[in-house]
């Protein structure tokens, strides 16, 4: 059986992430979350995917290297 990746970041593991993160961290992603509207989720997964390609807006268009 062929499998499909994920390509969005799921409710539980973006609240697993974000409880490893330095508290200063947290705080500033939950008060992003809060101030654009958007679910945790979403900007877990907007902040790792901006680290790893400036130009992606999520996991699903990052292409490491593309925009350093």
């Amino acid at each position: 059986m062929q499998t499909r990746p994920i390509e969005k970041l799921s409710a539980t593991d973006a609240q697993a992430i974000l409880e490893r993160l330095p508290e200063r961290i947290q705080t500033a992603i939950l008060d992003r979350a809060a101030e654009i509207e958007y679910p945790i989720e979403a900007v877990v997964e907007m902040a790792i995917a901006s680290f790893l390609d400036t130009e992606a807006l999520g996991f699903a268009d990052c292409k490491p290297g593309r925009g350093q």
